[in-house]
């Protein structure tokens, strides 16, 4: 009777095969890496995305670790960039817009709070230096700091001032101070080398020594001038228990407000602040400002007007084109297809900017030749209506070739035999394209004019590469133009209208704009029923 041996299958099978002892190694070697890249995340203080890329880390782990999770392995470099690209985006940014982050908010309370604290003032009575400056030697950094200050003050007696430690008021050779030279400057500090002005030009230490506190908290000089150095304080008193600071030369106390110190009356404020939860202010500042409500419908309602004819325009021509040249007689089809195709061949960054060219108003060839058969020629640029038309018309160049393909594709996938048995019941060319090919041509398209429409929507290469939104609106407190779209609109009042990055107001408005569009898209999908029509045609 012959034995049969006992069949191990799964996870005990794959526990000494080569494979499973390679995708262990890989495993180590990613861990490793992820935890040195987390670790230095940490240590930035960048905890959301070392949180993420934690998480990511441990899918893919068990992922390579585990029988059951085979399949997912060939998937596991697209979990990843899905995950970092696209899936840690998203939530970033519907973070950042309920915080303040922006210019004068980029930095966490921590060092907020040292930055300020390092702000000093020259209080009355503080006293004034003559400065030479010591480098040690080889330019290594020693305990007590790469530079050292000789001090003279006015009666002439000499101190040494070290970065964090108490002025040392010193003789001819004693403590580190050597010989002093005939001015009462030491020759030479232990330790360190004496520079010149030449050298501290040349070497451009100058700059780094004024950025430097020489001497304790109590009694820290800094250099004031190529001559001087003088003897100041720590303006702004931090109380951790209260959370304020204190204003030494004032009295001004200043509170946590949103992420800024402010006074009392909010009329004074430091900096930088530091990033904050702000909860629902940026979406209310985009909608109860009057500043920003201003155009905002105006854009608003040219920005369903730009998506809604792009699609249009660009449909129609290119399904025009393609029933053209849908007769399988017509001469020379495929030659003038090709030349037809060109525009969506060649990247819309050079296309907006040629067409931007065509149309300038003093030597583009578009308005010379105009001005040559009428006369007169539209102003591109600081017309509004004839802006809105320059858009939509380079818009339709670059769109047409798409649904021209697209179409063209469809029309040869309508069966032939159904125009035949229109043809017999007696319908004409007008009646066939009106109740077969638009209507079957709309089943396979209409998801795709769909997608067109969010494209346009968010269309923010073409708006701010031909014109940038403009021209102005006459009156607008803001950075708005007659052709800007809410993307256009936001990108200026977050970055390009003079106040510094405003990323939380940016990201606010990115979220609306998703829900617009979203609730536009399934209305479209519900209204037009395009999901249940293809699928009842598959």
């Amino acid at each position: 009777m012959r034995q049969v041996k006992p069949q191990v299958g799964g996870e005990e099978a794959e526990r000494f095969t080569l494979g499973f002892i390679t995708r262990i190694l890989v495993t180590i070697v990613l861990d490793a890496a992820a935890i040195w890249f987390v670790s230095r995340l940490i240590t930035n203080e960048d905890y959301v995305l070392a949180a993420a890329l934690s998480i990511v880390a441990i899918i893919i782990s068990i992922i390579m670790l585990r029988h059951k999770a085979y399949p997912l392995r060939w998937m596991s470099i697209g979990i990843f960039f899905m995950f970092m690209f696209s899936i840690y985006p998203i939530l970033f940014t519907v973070y950042v817009a309920f915080t303040n982050f922006g210019d004068g908010h980029l930095l966490d309370k921590d060092q907020a709070i040292t930055q300020i604290r390092r702000v000093r003032y020259v209080p009355e009575g503080g006293t004034s230096f003559t400065w030479t400056a010591f480098r040690a030697l080889d330019g290594d950094q020693n305990e007590f700091g790469e530079y050292a200050l000789w001090l003279k003050d006015r009666e002439g007696v000499g101190y040494l001032a070290l970065p964090g430690q108490p002025l040392q008021r010193l003789g001819p050779g004693e403590g580190l101070a050597g010989e002093f030279d005939r001015n009462g400057i030491p020759l030479e500090i232990a330790g360190y080398e004496r520079l010149n002005a030449i050298t501290l030009a040349a070497s451009g230490a100058d700059a780094e020594l004024r950025e430097i506190v020489f001497g304790s908290d109590t009694d820290g000089v800094q250099i004031a001038s190529a001559q001087t150095a003088s003897q100041n304080k720590a303006r702004y008193l931090y109380d951790p228990a209260a959370d304020t600071f204190t204003d030494q030369q004032t009295g001004d106390i200043y509170t946590a407000v949103d992420g800024t110190y402010v006074t009392a009356d909010g009329l004074k404020r430091l900096t930088p602040g530091f990033q904050s939860f702000v909860g629902l202010d940026n979406f209310r500042r985009f909608f109860q400002s009057p500043a920003l409500r201003g155009p905002l419908l105006r854009i608003i309602l040219w920005n369903f007007a730009f998506a809604f004819l792009s699609v249009v325009t660009t449909f129609a021509l290119g399904l025009t084109i393609a029933y053209i040249y849908n007769d399988p007689a017509f001469p020379g089809k495929k030659i003038i297809q090709s030349f037809l195709i060109i525009p969506y061949t060649i990247p819309s960054l050079i296309t907006i900017l040629i067409w931007r060219g065509l149309m300038n108003p003093e030597v583009g060839i578009i308005n010379v030749t105009l001005r040559n058969l009428i006369g007169s020629a539209p102003d591109w640029f600081n017309n509004a209506t004839w802006a809105k038309v320059a858009i939509l018309l380079v818009n339709l160049w670059l769109g047409y070739p798409y649904f021209m393909l697209i179409c063209s594709g469809a029309l040869q996938a309508i069966p032939k035999d159904i125009y035949q048995a229109a043809e017999v019941d007696g319908a004409n060319a007008w009646q066939r394209f009106q109740k077969i090919t638009l209507p079957l041509l709309l089943v396979a398209v209409g998801p795709l004019l769909v997608a067109s429409f969010t494209f346009n929507f968010n269309n923010f290469n073409l708006i701010f590469l031909f014109i940038q939104g403009g021209p102005p609106i006459a009156g607008a407190t803001t950075r708005a133009g007659h052709t800007d779209i809410l993307i256009s609109y936001v990108y200026n009042l977050a970055f390009a209208g003079g106040r510094g990055f405003d990323y939380g107001l940016a990201s606010a408005v990115t979220i609306l704009i998703f829900f617009i569009v979203a609730t536009i898209t399934l209305f479209q999908f519900r209204f037009t029923k395009m999901w249940e029509e293809v699928s009842e045609n598959v």
